[in-house]
């Protein structure tokens, strides 16, 4: 059976699996679960994953939550994939596996708390809340500059001194990727003082393309109406547009 994934694009990690399978030839399905519309809390979507939440494998009768564990499963499980994604030898394995755990409690805490609470809210059905967006900017803040300062620290072009992205990479820049919704000068803001992770971003997007930009697009389609929508009287939920 047809591997199917249960994403939707607006989700960071959603996007990070569905490039991954695109990139490296995995036949699978895309099944949209819309946050918007709160079909991750549908009864339905939690006989797959009972955290209601995305992304979500099944893979035959195996299912499976959390995109880093995804990710895992997917660099080993299908052949062809090369071996940078997720390496064998059980070093540079244990390395990605550290990137991935501090990714968890710190760059996604910061870059999800900010966009939610200075932007995306109100499309999710939530007030934005200034105070929660500056203690996320900080955390952000934070994390970028350790980016730049343990993990992107060797001679190489991608996390840990590689010369070829794994599924670290992937996971985070995706993750850092979320910034586009914001606006222009907001996001310039935030990322302009990191210009190694700047270069990072666009390695990653390179090794990556063409799949990279076409699962973003989603993002700059948001912008868009975000602007609109501030911009106009009349404003219509963005989340009825999505």
């Amino acid at each position: 059976m047809k591997l199917k994934v249960f994403a939707d694009r607006m989700s960071q990690p959603s996007r990070a699996v569905i490039i991954f399978c695109k990139v490296n030839g995995i036949d699978f399905e895309e099944v949209k679960v819309d946050l918007s519309k709160r079909q991750h809390l549908s009864s339905e979507f939690k006989e797959i994953n009972p955290m209601g939440k995305v992304p979500a494998i099944v893979d035959g009768r195996f299912k499976l939550f959390e995109s880093h564990a995804i990710l895992i499963y997917l660099s080993c499980a299908f052949p062809g994939v090369p071996d940078h994604w997720y390496p064998a030898d059980l070093f540079r394995r244990a390395k990605i596996q550290s990137v991935l755990d501090w990714h968890h409690s710190n760059l996604r805490q910061g870059a999800v708390g900010y966009v939610l609470n200075s932007t995306l809210a109100p499309a999710l059905g939530r007030p934005l809340n200034p105070e929660a967006a500056a203690e996320a900017e900080k955390l952000l803040f934070s994390s970028l500059t350790k980016i730049e300062s343990v993990w992107l620290k060797g001679k190489g072009r991608f996390l840990l001194g590689g010369f070829q992205p794994s599924i670290g990479d992937l996971s985070l820049v995706c993750e850092i990727m979320q910034l586009e919704v914001l606006d222009e000068e907001d996001r310039d803001r935030i990322l302009g003082p990191h210009k190694k992770v700047q270069q990072w971003i666009e390695s990653t997007r390179n090794a990556t393309q063409p799949h990279f930009d076409e699962v973003h697009k989603v993002l700059i389609k948001v912008r868009t109406l975000l602007q609109a929508q501030r911009s106009a009287s009349g404003k219509t939920p963005l989340a009825s547009k999505m």
